[in-house]
């Protein structure tokens, strides 16, 4: 078996492997010391990505085969749960997990790599060459602006990225295949011989939503909202423009602690430039991807953290500060 496709267990080629091996799902499930390695990585692939990244660390022969085995038996997993926010954080730790090892790679396999996803190009010198409408399919999703078109060098419509940069384009390539070919119609007897299995999955899955409460607050209370949040608001009330990161940092808190998409919509309606349609499209694929809101850190690093209050320095993400606020304030009016 060649390791890579333990590296790359999404690949048609590897996909091809395992249909023509002898090793069918039922044989997997049969209590067989084999079966059962797999179904222990599957199931640990599934924790890693609810925990932010699936660690990979295996040599050559037979773990490398537990390890492609167990990516179609996750995917099993993880269909037979259908959660939608656990569907999108596999799809991207398995995605960024592949990414760790594309830096590796030679400009010819990044290549073949990017045509099976769609990617067209023309390799040039050390860069890639790729049409403007292959490119945008891919980076259009992407936050840092440095993806925008409008910040590319074209030639002759052709956008030139380096190895690193391709290599993160098929990241995405492969995140959207994953997430878009997600739940699988699993039959349900399948889904009850790993039900152990799920059930731990389910116990993780359940454990990291709670950590930021997502879409689980009982109503929107402005006067909560922690200040970089306020004034995003207001920027967009006094008829402000907002950069691209901002619109997401806004649009997810307020996707996190509840509000409709509907109201979201009509939040950006002062803004100079507001568009319904596109803007509908935008709030509307953050709320369906159930995207988290960005913690502190990353509010700071795109310049959206702004007068901070006392409390901030207490919390490490807006959602956690507007938790505490609501907290403190039925704490009060109890008291009262």
């Amino acid at each position: 078996m060649e390791l890579k496709f333990a590296h790359y267990p999404f690949t048609s080629s590897a996909s091809r492997y395992v249909e023509r091996s002898n090793k069918s799902l039922e044989s997997l499930l049969d209590g067989g010391e084999f079966g059962k390695a797999v179904i222990d990585r599957g199931k640990e692939r599934a924790i890693q990505s609810i925990e932010g990244e699936i660690r990979k660390s295996f040599g050559d022969g037979v773990l490398a085969e537990i390890e492609l085995f167990s990516y179609p038996l996750a995917r099993i997993l993880i269909s037979c749960i259908d959660d939608h926010y656990l569907i999108r954080k596999y799809a991207l730790a398995e995605a960024e997990a592949a990414h760790a090892q594309m830096k590796q790679e030679t400009l010819q396999f990044l290549g073949e790599l990017g045509e099976e996803f769609g990617i067209e190009h023309v390799v040039h010198g050390r860069d890639f060459k790729i049409h403007f409408t292959h490119y945008l399919p891919f980076a259009s999703r992407m936050r840092d602006p440095k993806w925008k078109l409008v910040n590319r060098r074209l030639d002759d419509g052709y956008v030139v990225a380096n190895k690193g940069e391709f290599a993160r384009l098929i990241q995405e390539a492969v995140r959207n295949n994953i997430q878009d070919t997600l739940p699988l119609d699993v039959p349900e007897g399948i889904c009850k011989a790993l039900s152990s299995q799920i059930m731990e999955i389910k116990l993780h899955l359940e454990k990291r939503k709670s950590e930021f409460k997502i879409g689980e607050f009982a109503e929107v209370d402005s006067n909560c909202f922690p200040p970089c949040i306020r004034h995003l608001l207001m920027a967009i009330q006094t008829g402000q423009n907002l950069a691209h990161s901002a619109r997401f940092a806004l649009t997810s808190f307020l996707a996190n602690i509840g509000m409709g998409a509907d109201d979201i919509v009509e939040t950006y309606r002062a803004s100079l430039d507001f568009d319904e349609e596109r803007t509908r499209y935008q709030v509307q694929h953050i709320v369906g991807s159930a995207y988290t809101a960005p913690s502190c850190a990353t509010m700071a690093t795109y310049g959206n953290c702004v007068g901070k209050e006392p409390m901030c320095s207490r919390v490490s993400h807006p959602l956690s500060f507007y938790r505490k606020k609501l907290y403190f304030k039925d704490k009060s009016n109890n008291a009262d």
